[in-house]
């Protein structure tokens, strides 16, 4: 989510404002230490023209 926030050109605190969230939880996204919720992760997806897939989907190791 950081590398597609930094490409749009947004700080923190303008995804916040777009999305209707704190700039706070948007930095802990972005750390992996909060989990959004459905409406927040479609919010922030619009924000950042993105799909959920393309911003939160992540492949599993199986080792």
């Amino acid at each position: 989510m950081k590398i597609a926030r930094v490409e749009k050109g947004l700080s923190q605190q303008e995804l916040a404002d777009l999305a209707d969230a704190t700039r706070q939880t948007i930095g802990l996204i972005e750390k992996d230490r909060y989990n959004p919720s459905l409406s927040l992760c479609i919010r922030i997806a619009r924000a950042l023209d993105r799909t959920l897939d393309q911003l939160f989907w992540r492949e599993e190791n199986n080792d």
